[in-house]
């Protein structure tokens, strides 16, 4: 194995799988990387601030829907190198499920948000598939 001594920049970021009634809410990208497709609500962990945290904060900004940070579970940690084109990114993903789904309203980096259903979801971007996967999982 080669080895490069090369310190890499490493981003912190967080999503969130927030699922009702068989279904998931996206948010349609307003920027590249993958400006028009479907993600996960989330982004960048700001200093100081805890990635539970930053999943809250980007979850409202973004959809308008606030889910308490008790409500959110983590999934897990996502670093495969390449998942993001910018460069090296770490996201922690949470997951919660409501009820009933509530109308989002999309803000921030968002165009649009909306509920898909979990058997009909359009082409994501990054690993959000993978993260939703996990999410949903048992």
């Amino acid at each position: 194995m080669i080895t490069d001594s090369t310190d890499e920049t490493i981003r912190y970021t967080a999503d969130v799988v927030l699922l009702a009634a068989g279904h998931v809410l996206l948010i349609e990208r307003g920027w590249d990387p993958f400006k028009g497709r479907w993600a996960l609500p989330g982004g960048h962990v700001d200093a100081g601030e805890a990635s539970l945290a930053a999943s809250v904060r980007e979850l409202q900004e973004e959809t308008g829907i606030t889910v308490p940070a008790d409500n959110l579970r983590q999934v897990g940690a996502f670093d495969a190198p390449g998942r993001d084109p910018r460069g090296r990114y770490v996201s922690v993903a949470y997951t919660a499920t409501l009820p009933t789904p509530v109308t989002p309203t999309a803000g921030d980096d968002a165009t649009a948000a909306r509920w898909w259903p979990l058997t009909a979801l359009p082409d994501l971007a990054f690993d959000h598939a993978d993260i939703l996967a996990r999410a949903t999982v048992g």
